[in-house]
């Protein structure tokens, strides 16, 4: 029977569109395949824990802080605190002074060394992960603890840090209340009560970044603290301490106070000078008026007590002359000796920058 030539051209037509229809339906196969396969290895490389880790290292490196703190998990929360064994008071409103890009330094090379599943989780949802970066030169580690927190997208996997990245530097400032860190002033009572009493040490703890090299010192008009460097390469406390020891113009200038005053105990025409650490007694008679001078002033040598900088008892020698009659065969003679004396003194540096001497 023969087919009408519109019946034919129908016929062909139908199958020109299954084809088509079918060739669209491979061709989305493959492209879902391949979509598939794309957002697989994404998530293998870019979105897994060792990419959201590298991430927040690449933003430490640049500076950018707002980036890296921008990261789910990097403010520490109150259990990663409790775990770090902050006291309530350390850890009341930790100061983020240090959370800024001024304090960072000389992190690059930032390579993956390990990523394993942590022994709660060996599904891969929690993860440790290990980075080598060089450190200011230095070749240094840290391990991060990340877990997965779902997708964004729909598709990509999500990653928060279990346990804050951040470290808490714990100065403590020995015989001061200021002192500098990478350059950037701070002062340890900034953030303590108005009514708190003044100490001859203070101590503060900050937020800060890790992995970071801080450096901390101390220069004043008194006190010197040689530089302190400390890598941290680990979350949590860091304990540093920040040494100021009189320097020499402090030395210099308690030598001076404490010369004059000898020198003005000098000027007492009496045997025994009030207030004086020095006098003589004399059991003849005076018959001219004493005369003191200092023959060698005790050297001022400074070191921390608890509450001041003390000079111990220090061996100095005033000398006298003196006109005496005996009262055994009236002879006159001039006593013209010696008179060894000890002395110490307490110092401090109060606020104001002013020097506080007390002698003893």
């Amino acid at each position: 029977m023969t087919i009408p030539a519109e019946q034919h051209r129908a016929s062909g037509r139908r199958g020109s569109l299954l084809r088509a229809v079918l060739a669209i339906v491979v061709v989305a196969g493959l492209l879902a395949v391949g979509l598939a396969g794309t957002i697989s290895a994404l998530n293998r490389t870019v979105y897994n824990a060792g990419g959201f880790v590298e991430q927040y290292l690449d933003a430490l490196a640049r500076g950018d802080t707002v980036g890296a703190l921008a990261f789910d998990g990097v403010m520490p929360s109150k259990t990663d605190l409790a775990v770090w064994g902050l006291t309530d008071e350390v850890a009341k409103g930790l100061p983020e002074t240090l959370l800024r890009a001024s304090v960072l330094s000389g992190l690059d090379n930032i390579e993956l060394a390990s990523a394993t599943a942590t022994p709660a989780a060996d599904d891969g949802t929690a993860q440790t992960v290990i980075f080598d970066f060089d450190l200011n030169g230095t070749a240094s580690s840290m391990a991060f603890t990340v877990e997965r927190a779902g997708s964004f997208a729909g598709v990509f996997n999500a990653w928060t840090f279990s346990t804050s990245p951040l470290a808490v530097l714990q100065v403590s400032v020995l015989h001061e209340r200021s002192f500098t860190v990478n350059g950037l002033s701070l002062d340890t009572r900034a953030h303590s009560a108005a009514d708190a009493p003044a100490t001859f040490s203070t101590s503060a703890a900050y937020l800060a970044f890790a992995p970071n090299r801080y450096t901390l010192e101390h220069e004043s008009a008194m006190l010197t603290a040689e530089k302190n460097t400390v890598r941290v390469t680990e979350d949590g406390p860091t304990a540093v301490e920040v040494n100021a020891l009189p320097n020499e113009a402090m030395v210099s200038q308690v030598q001076s106070e404490l010369n004059k005053f000898l020198d003005e105990c000098a000027t007492q025409t009496v045997l025994q000078p009030t207030s004086c650490p020095w006098g003589i007694q004399i059991d003849d008679r005076i018959e001219s008026t004493p005369a003191w001078s200092i023959t060698a002033y005790p050297t001022v040598t400074l070191t921390a007590g608890e509450l001041s900088f003390e000079m111990v008892a220090t061996p100095g020698q005033a000398h006298i002359v003196v006109k005496v009659q005996s009262l055994f065969d009236g002879d006159i003679s001039t006593r013209d000796e010696d008179v060894p004396f000890t002395m110490g003194l307490s110092a401090v540096v109060q606020p104001s920058g002013a020097l506080a001497i007390q002698l003893h």
